[in-house]
C-alpha cells in the first residue's frame, strides 16, 4: 500500500478508510499513542496502537526517533487538539533509535546544543518549521522574478574578481600548501596553479550579473557566496546565499521600487503557504521573549511584524537626513549608542539602523545617497562629487537587509574611481567592456537570503536559518 503524507491525512475530507503512514516517532505515550511526524507539516498525527495485540518486543522498539510504518483506519479523533487519528492494525519498525543515545529527546534543548547536532536538529519542531519556510521563500524568489520576465543566471563560484573590494576572500588553489612554487621575485607563482592565476570563492555575482543585464535586460542570480570575514556574530556567516537582480535602464528610484515590491511579494508568499509553521514560530518567539527584560522585548509579535512590512510603504530617507536625525537623537546625546554619531560620513551601525526603523520612523526605511568613501567602487557618483547613488533597506529587529545601487555607467568616471582605490584595470578589463560598448544606466541590489529567512521566522541567530552554518572555527558536518 502506498503511504500518504501526514499533511494530506490531516487535511483529508473522508474518514474510515485504510491508510498507510510512514515517519519518525516524536513521542510514544501509555504504550498506546504514537505521535508520528514525516516532515511534511509541523503537526503530528496520533496513531493509536492496540498494545494487547502487538508483541512486547515491538512495543519496546517504538522510541523517539525510530522510523515506523503504520497501517490502519483513518478516524475522527476522540482526543483534544487533533481532528484525525490512525487506529493502527499493522505496525512495522523501519529503523530503530536507541533512546539512550538519540540526542533529540522530547524536551527543551538550547539552540547552541542544537547547532552542535545540526544533522539531527531538523527533527525538532522549530527547525522543521524553519527549513520548510526557507524552502518556500526560496521558491518565492524564483517565482517573483520568473513572473516578471527576469532571466536566471548562474554566475561563477570560483572567480578572480573581488566585487566588494574588501579583500575578505577564501582563496582557491590546487598548489601544494607545504611546498608552494615561487617565481623569481620570491612570490607564489600562481601561473603554476590550476587556473594560472590567483582565484577565490565569490563574494558576489554582481559584476558578472551586470554583463548579462547589458544583453538580456533584466537578470537575477541566486546562489552561494563566501566571505572570509572573521565576524563571530549572530548576523554573519562565512557561506551564505545571495539574491542579486540587475536591471538595464533602471535608475535608483526604479531599483528601490523593485526591491520593495520583491520583499513584500516573498513575505506574503511565505505567509500564505506556511501558516502553521509561522504560527508555531510566533508562539515559540513569545515564549522566548518572556525570559527577557520588558525593555528588550519586541513591541510586535512575529505575524504583526510581517504584516507591518506588507502594510507600510517603505520610508525613503537620504543618508544626510538620517545623520541629522541620529545626531539629534536622545540615545546619541546621552551616549547610549555604542558608536556615537558626530559627523557626516560615519558608517552606520546596526544600532543606528534599528533606531531609525523601530523608534523614529516606525516603518521599513530605505536610506539612499551615501558618502562615496564608505561605498563600493561601482556605485554611480552623484553630481555633488561626494555621494553615490546607493541604497540600503532597513528592517525592524534586523537592520540592513538589502544593499544596492545605481551602477556607474560612465567609463571615464569608473576608471578614475578604480585608480583612486587601487583596483587593477587589467583584472577587470571584461567589466570595463560593458562601459565601452553600449553602456547605459543600470541598477541592482543584493539581498542576503539568510537575513530574509531570519526576519520571516523570527529567529535571532543567522546560524539557525541555514542547514549547516559555516562560521569562524566551524566547518562541522
Amino acid at each position: 500500500m502506498r503511504h500518504t503524507k501526514v499533511k494530506d491525512l490531516l487535511s483529508s475530507t473522508t474518514t474510515l478508510h485504510e491508510v498507510n503512514a510512514k515517519g519518525w516517532v516524536r513521542t510514544f505515550r501509555n504504550n498506546q499513542f504514537i505521535a508520528l511526524n514525516d516532515g511534511s507539516t509541523i503537526n503530528n498525527i496520533q496513531c493509536v496502537v492496540d498494545f494487547e495485540n502487538i508483541p512486547e518486543e515491538t512495543l519496546k522498539r517504538i522510541t523517539t526517533g525510530a522510523a515506523v510504518s503504520v497501517t490502519g483506519t483513518l478516524a475522527e479523533s476522540k482526543g483534544a487538539g487533533q481532528k484525525y487519528e490512525i487506529q493502527v492494525s499493522q505496525l512495522e519498525i523501519l529503523g530503530d533509535s536507541d533512546p539512550e543515545k538519540f540526542p533529540m529527546q522530547p524536551k527543551k534543548h538550547s539552540l547552541e546544543f542544537l547547532r552542535e547536532n545540526a544533522h539531527l536538529r531538523v527533527r525538532t519542531n522549530t527547525f522543521g518549521a524553519i527549513m520548510r519556510v526557507r524552502s518556500v521563500l526560496s521558491f518565492a524568489v524564483h517565482s517573483y522574478f520568473q513572473q516578471k520576465g527576469f532571466v536566471y543566471v548562474n554566475t561563477p563560484i570560483i572567480t578572480g574578481a573581488d566585487a566588494e573590494g574588501a579583500g575578505e576572500m577564501f582563496q582557491v588553489t590546487s598548489l601544494p600548501i607545504e611546498n608552494l612554487p615561487k617565481n623569481e621575485e620570491g612570490k607564489i607563482d600562481y601561473k603554476k596553479d590550476f587556473f594560472g592565476k590567483h582565484t577565490n570563492l565569490t563574494v558576489s555575482g554582481q559584476l558578472e550579473g551586470e554583463t548579462f543585464a547589458m544583453a538580456l535586460g533584466q537578470i537575477y542570480t541566486f546562489g552561494p557566496t563566501f566571505r572570509a570575514e572573521n565576524s563571530n556574530t549572530s548576523r554573519h556567516l562565512a557561506e551564505f546565499w545571495m539574491i542579486e537582480p540587475e536591471v538595464a535602464f533602471n535608475d535608483l528610484d526604479a531599483n528601490m521600487d523593485l526591491a520593495e515590491d520583491f520583499i513584500q511579494y516573498v513575505i506574503k508568499y511565505a505567509m500564505d503557504k506556511c501558516p502553521d509553521d509561522l504560527k508555531f514560530l510566533e508562539s515559540r518567539l513569545l515564549e522566548e521573549e518572556k525570559s527577557k527584560p520588558q525593555a528588550e522585548r519586541s513591541e510586535m509579535s512575529l505575524l504583526e511584524k510581517l504584516n507591518f512590512v506588507l502594510e507600510n510603504n517603505f520610508k525613503r530617507v537620504s543618508y544626510t537626513e538620517a545623520i541629522d536625525i541620529l545626531r539629534d537623537s536622545t540615545p546619541n546625546k546621552k551616549k547610549k549608542f555604542q558608536y556615537i554619531i558626530n559627523e557626516w560620513g560615519a558608517d552606520l551601525q546596526s544600532e543606528h539602523e534599528r533606531y531609525l526603523v523601530e523608534k523614529h520612523f516606525k516603518c521599513p526605511v530605505i536610506l539612499f545617497d551615501y558618502p562615496a568613501k564608505i561605498k563600493a567602487f561601482y556605485m554611480r557618483l552623484n553630481e555633488d562629487g561626494k555621494t553615490v547613488r546607493a541604497m540600503d533597506i532597513l528592517f525592524p529587529g534586523i537592520g540592513e537587509i538589502v544593499g544596492g545601487s545605481q551602477r556607474e555607467e560612465r567609463f571615464d568616471v569608473l576608471v578614475e574611481k578604480m585608480k583612486v582605490l587601487g583596483i587593477d584595470e587589467e583584472e577587470l578589463w571584461w567589466y570595463l567592456d560593458t562601459r565601452r560598448f553600449g553602456s547605459a544606466v543600470h541598477s541592482g541590489f543584493g539581498l542576503g537570503f539568510e537575513r530574509l529567512v531570519l526576519f520571516v521566522t523570527g529567529m535571532t541567530n543567522i546560524r539557525d536559518v541555514i542547514p549547516f552554518p559555516r562560521t569562524p572555527g566551524n566547518a562541522e558536518f
